[in-house]
């Protein structure tokens, strides 16, 4: 799953929340959205203001595929 699939999977899962909703709520035009959607391009500044707006926190973790648990 790439972050866009995640993004809209939250999406749905805050009520359904529509693309250009989440748009206003991180500051941006639907259509500067839609671009990052586009070519999968988001800054961790970029996420994290979508986490905000989705009142949540963004946690990034790197995970050893050998034993599917965090390096740290």
């Amino acid at each position: 799953m790439d972050i866009r699939e995640y993004i809209n999977l939250c999406r749905v899962k805050k009520g359904n929340m529509s693309e250009a909703e989440l748009a206003r709520r991180t500051g941006q035009t639907p259509q500067n959205l839609n671009n990052k959607y586009k070519r999968n391009t988001f800054k961790v500044s970029e996420l994290e203001k979508i986490a905000q707006a989705f009142d949540s926190e963004l946690k990034i973790q790197f995970i050893d595929r050998e034993t599917g648990e965090p390096i740290i």
